[in-house]
């Protein structure tokens, strides 16, 4: 399970459930939301094998030799590149209600990516010619409760990793399995 810990200080889990065959078999997850224990929603039907692309884009994201690593040298700052969204918040993922037939107020959970800014140096104004901006950038899971509240959490990308790594381990413990599925050469 993926745990987070959110900006109002709660704990958003994020437990991987399979999803079964005819005969019983796992093949798939939908992704159940608990804030502090509690259920706070279900969502993302069979999308586990989305979440493990993710996680392999960012790991390469965040390899040296990466396209990333010259524009963004330290590797926390680095992420996949996003679709051609030319969005101010572009998303990595993004998964509502579970079912199509689901009302929408079942719960959602998405990820964006935010670039920040923050000026180092002298504090004078007419001496910024010695400061500099530092720009990092994070990933922002934002979860939405079936009752409506809302939750946040921002993340490195290293800790978008391991949130990653975390509920596909589980999701394999459950028996939905994607190594086979991701270790494929693209066509």
């Amino acid at each position: 399970m993926g745990r987070l810990r959110c900006l109002d200080g709660t704990s958003l889990a994020v437990v991987p459930v399979p999803s079964r065959d005819r005969g019983g078999t796992p093949f798939e997850v939908t992704l159940e939301l608990r804030r502090d224990g509690d259920s706070f929603g279900a969502v993302g039907q069979r999308c586990g094998y989305f979440l493990a692309g993710l996680a392999e884009r960012v790991a390469a994201a965040r390899a040296e030799d990466s396209p990333q690593a010259a524009r963004w040298p330290d590797p926390d700052d680095r992420f996949p590149d996003p679709s051609p969204d030319p969005a101010p918040e572009p998303e990595l993922f993004a998964f509502r209600y579970r079912d199509r037939g689901d009302l929408a107020s079942t719960g959602e959970l998405r990820c964006t990516l935010r670039t920040s800014s923050t000026w180092i140096g002298p504090q004078e104004p007419d001496r910024a010619a010695d400061g500099r901006w530092r720009v990092a950038r994070r990933a922002v899971i934002d979860a939405w409760g079936a009752g409506g509240r809302g939750v946040r959490a921002v993340l490195t990308s290293a800790e978008l990793a391991r949130f990653l790594g975390d509920l596909l381990a589980e999701a394999e413990r459950a028996g939905a399995s994607y190594r086979d599925l991701l270790s494929r050469p693209p066509r």
